[in-house]
């Protein structure tokens, strides 16, 4: 019998045989994934840091905005080039949160525990901004385009990173 399941099996080929890495090396691999991730995450945080929490000078222009969609509307009335780089600048600032935090624990996969992450995550920022930091307002619509940009990031590039470096587990 055992002879008879051998011949029915295909045999290994000597090309796939030599492409499967030991079980030691691809955890190793992982792991330094994780670690190279978490790095990038801390640079990232204090980029993030720097470009939203240090005090500017606007000449008391700032204005705060906690009526969804008001802000969006401004800045599509804009020129098209201020309106990419506020939407634009907005969907870009958290998005590496949707590409380093699957990698560094895959229990944060998935766009509706990643848009709650970045959402949670922009109202910190941006109600520091407008408690804190002179020259800088709170804006309802900054929290959901960051959340946005973050699911974005992830359905774009984090998912595939993610199943490389972590497995699909």
């Amino acid at each position: 019998m055992d002879t008879q399941v051998q011949m029915n099996q295909p045999p290994a080929t000597p090309s796939t045989a030599t492409r499967r890495l030991p079980g030691w090396l691809v955890t190793g691999l992982r792991c330094l994934a994780v670690v190279i991730a978490l790095g990038v995450l801390g640079l990232f945080s204090y980029v993030a840091f720097k470009l939203t929490l240090t005090p500017i000078h606007d000449n008391g222009q700032a204005g705060g905005n906690t009526d969804p969609g008001r802000s969006l509307r401004f800045y599509l009335d804009q020129p098209a080039k201020d309106a990419l780089i506020q939407l634009g600048g907005n969907l870009m600032l958290l998005a590496p949160l949707g590409i380093l935090l699957p990698v560094v624990s895959t229990r944060l996969r998935g766009p509706v525990r990643l848009f709650l992450i970045g959402g949670v995550v922009s109202l910190m920022i941006e109600t520091t901004q407008g408690l804190l930091v002179q020259g800088r307002a709170f804006d309802v619509d900054d929290v959901i385009l960051n959340a946005a940009g973050v699911v974005l990031a992830y359905l774009l590039i984090g998912r595939k990173v993610s199943h490389v470096a972590r497995g699909r587990g």
